[in-house]
């Protein structure tokens, strides 16, 4: 494993380079692809296969189907996105939209991809999804309102505190209430704080939240409306949690998903006040810091 550390951590960085460019300048790079021939816009996030290829190789775990999926998953989104666009333009939402989101939630939630990776470095799955999809919903489907934006603000620390307030009296009632967390004490380095809730913002709340937030919620809006889109996103993102923290005997965790469903509403309040993903991101990691913190 020492051996693969260093390309690991290459390939981290190659993974966080699109997601800091659309988080930065996504508007900016969107006209800067659609100015590119019809192909070489469709072709190049075939190139998202590079951060496999780099542990792969370095780890002595290459296969080649692994490697066709890396590199043509993305190509399919960005074609099905093309297509979405031209027969959406008013971004209602096409069933493309909703299978490539199905796709990637269940790969996630289900691990389908993650035998492809060392252990320990499973994560880097997660971010090349998450490179695919502001790829193709950024720069091919130009979907609008994602509130996807690296550049915070006052209103988004105070919108996020402020649910975060109106949360946290509720899970800690019901959670404890429903015997799912247990208070205990624990007073960790000022470093080690920073450093925990900085790594959940990045490597847990952000994918998340731009999954959940930007592109289920932001499509379901279109649809049915913002308050039966917050419901129906919430439930979905409860729903994701089934499987987490299970026990030797047990399939469905559904005091996990109540609970998650629950953060869901008041994440989903702070994303849809002025549609930005910092916002919500501010609320889902500091309840998930408090959690692992004191629970």
């Amino acid at each position: 494993m020492q051996n693969v550390t260093p390309f690991a951590a290459s390939a981290l960085l190659v993974e966080l380079v699109p997601a800091a460019l659309f988080g930065f300048a996504a508007e900016r790079v969107a006209r800067a692809v659609t100015r590119w021939p019809m192909a070489l816009r469709i072709i190049f996030p075939a190139l998202f296969v590079a951060p496999y290829l780099l542990v792969a190789l370095s780890a002595h775990v290459f296969s080649w189907q692994w490697c066709v999926l890396y590199a043509g998953l993305p190509v399919a989104i960005a074609w099905l996105l093309l297509h979405a666009s031209a027969v959406d333009p008013e971004q209602r939402g096409d069933w493309r939209d909703y299978f490539i989101l199905l796709i990637v939630g269940l790969a996630v939630d289900l691990r389908w991809f993650e035998a492809a990776w060392p252990s320990g470095l499973r994560a880097l799955n997660e971010l090349f999804l998450v490179d695919a999809g502001l790829y193709g919903f950024l720069t091919i489907r130009r979907l609008n309102g994602t509130g996807f934006n690296f550049c915070f603000r006052w209103s988004d620390w105070k919108t996020g505190l402020r649910e975060l307030a109106l949360f946290a009296p509720t899970v800690l009632v019901l959670g404890i209430a429903l015997g799912f967390i247990h208070p205990r004490r624990n007073l960790p380095g000022l470093v080690s704080v920073i450093v925990r809730w900085i790594a959940i913002f990045f490597f847990t709340a952000v994918p998340e939240e731009l999954f959940f937030r930007s592109w289920v919620q932001n499509l379901l809006e279109r649809r049915v409306g913002r308050r039966t889109a917050l419901v129906l996103a919430s439930i979905v993102f409860g729903l994701s949690h089934f499987n987490k923290r299970l026990g030797p005997n047990a399939h469905f965790n559904w005091q996990y998903v109540l609970l998650a469903t629950i953060a869901g509403i008041f994440y989903g309040r702070a994303w849809r006040e002025n549609r930005r993903v910092p916002a919500s991101t501010i609320t889902h990691t500091s309840v998930d810091w408090m959690w692992g913190l004191w629970f």
